[in-house]
């Protein structure tokens, strides 16, 4: 199946006080979505262990047009789509019951050699991806985010076991939730639009304490953030929210 979608209905606990989901759960179903895909498609997480290969997560973008709210019934649809050098391109669309597109996204993957643990060329595949050419998708892609030397100390979060996925390492969509509680108050209340790019840079395992550093909010309702663990310094994420998108 080229191109895979899945209905999900926003519960009570998908919400924030507003009844606008949060952005973490929209994450959550992204992920729910593409694993099931993945394993449709033959490129599942067993099947591609089985080769000594996994999906690493690099870049992923997300544009609200229009943010969902409590007990809308949701139909996402998710596609693979080309490639550019090492990465993987996937794609996103999120309608609401009337078919009206309130969201559309974009990631990019890289497959990994576990043993040598550095990244494959797509063609490492042992199947052939659907390439969908010519199907609409998020203008830009997966935005490649810069560091930044202007960020100050916001926030810190040590992973606990809720935060740790099934290899060992914080789950990407767990990024999401830390990245939302350390806005500034308010920032994203009622924010009916709004755009997400974040970059994965490393991974982080149990325990190891992540410093999360933020800019000031400016004028045009954007924001950078970026996580360094306090061992090393070393970059985990950069992330970048506007409202309105």
């Amino acid at each position: 199946m080229d191109v895979f979608e899945k209905k999900y209905m926003v519960t009570v606990g998908d919400v924030d006080t507003d009844r606008y989901i949060k952005p973490s759960v929209l994450f959550d179903f992204f992920q729910s979505l593409t694993t099931e895909h993945g394993e449709d498609l033959g490129v599942g997480l067993d099947t591609m262990l089985g080769n000594g290969h996994g999906w690493v997560l690099s870049r992923f973008s997300v544009l609200v047009y229009k943010r969902p709210r409590f007990a809308d019934t949701l139909t996402i649809r998710t596609w693979p789509q080309g490639f550019d050098r090492l990465l993987c391109m996937r794609n996103y669309d999120v309608l609401d019951g009337s078919a009206t597109l309130l969201a559309r996204a974009c990631s990019s993957w890289l497959v990994l050699d576990i043993g040598k643990r550095r990244p494959l060329r797509p063609e490492a595949l042992t199947v052939r991806l659907p390439l969908n050419e010519g199907r609409p998708f998020l203008e830009g892609g997966a935005r490649s985010l810069a560091k930044r030397d202007d960020l100050v100390k916001t926030a810190e979060r040590t992973p606990l076991y809720s935060d740790i996925d099934f290899n060992g390492h914080v789950n990407n969509a767990r990024y999401i939730q830390w990245i939302q509680d350390a806005l500034p108050k308010d920032f994203i209340k009622n924010a009916s639009r709004l755009r997400i790019d974040i970059n994965y840079v490393n991974e982080v395992v149990l325990g190891e304490t992540v410093e999360i550093y933020s800019s000031a909010a400016d004028p045009d309702l954007e924001l950078a953030l970026e996580g360094r663990k306090v061992s090393d310094k070393q970059a985990v994420f950069r992330a970048g929210i506007k409202i309105g998108g």
